[in-house]
C-alpha cells in the first residue's frame, strides 16, 4: 500500500455513502490506521468532545442490514455492535486520537481519496447541469432526443443534496 495510486484506489473502494454524507465505517479506519476496532472504538470514547455528530456516527440497525444486503465487504464480517461511520473530518481526527505513526501516514491517504471523490462528484455534477440546459435548448417535441437524455441520466448517479457549508456564518 505505499504506492499513492494504489492506496487512494483501495481506499476510495472502503467509502460508501450514507445518510447523504461519504463515510468510512470504523473496521476499515482500524485496520487502514493499524490498529483494531475495539481499540479504534475505545479511544473514540474516550475523547467524545472531538467527534461531533458531523465527524461521526453510529449506523442504525436497518442501515447495518442495508449494507450486508449491498456491500460484499460488509456482509463477510460478524457484526455484533453498529459500526461508527466517519467522515472526512472524521476520519483525520481517528488518525490524530490514535496517535501512531502509521494512522499519521495512513490519514493522508484517506483525505486524498476523499478529495478525489470530491472532485469526481463535481464533474458529475456540472455533467448533471450541461444536460439539464441541452434538454431545455432542444425543446419537448423531439421525444428521441429526450429518450436520449433519459438514457443518459440513468448512467449518471441521482442528484446531489446540497452542501452543508463548513465554518462560521
Amino acid at each position: 500500500m505505499k504506492e499513492k495510486g494504489l492506496s487512494e484506489t483501495v481506499i476510495s473502494k472502503q467509502i460508501y455513502e450514507i445518510r447523504g454524507e461519504k463515510v468510512m465505517l470504523d473496521s476499515d479506519l482500524a485496520e487502514m490506521y493499524g490498529s483494531t476496532t475495539k481499540a479504534l472504538n475505545q479511544a473514540i470514547k474516550r475523547n467524545l468532545e472531538r467527534f461531533p455528530p458531523d465527524f461521526t456516527f453510529r449506523l442504525t440497525i436497518e442501515e447495518v442490514k442495508h449494507m450486508r444486503s449491498q456491500i460484499v465487504t460488509a456482509s463477510k464480517r460478524n457484526v455484533r455492535y453498529q459500526p461508527l461511520a466517519f467522515t472526512e473530518h472524521g476520519a483525520l481526527m481517528a488518525a490524530n486520537v490514535l496517535n501512531s505513526p502509521k494512522a499519521a501516514q495512513m490519514s493522508v491517504y484517506v483525505v486524498r481519496a476523499f478529495v478525489r471523490m470530491r472532485e469526481a462528484l463535481s464533474r458529475n455534477r456540472w455533467l448533471i447541469e450541461k444536460l439539464d440546459e441541452l434538454e431545455k435548448k432542444v425543446g419537448t417535441h423531439d421525444a428521441d432526443i429526450h429518450s436520449i437524455f433519459e438514457m443518459i441520466r440513468c448512467l449518471l448517479p441521482d442528484k446531489y443534496p446540497p452542501r452543508h457549508r463548513i465554518g462560521f456564518d
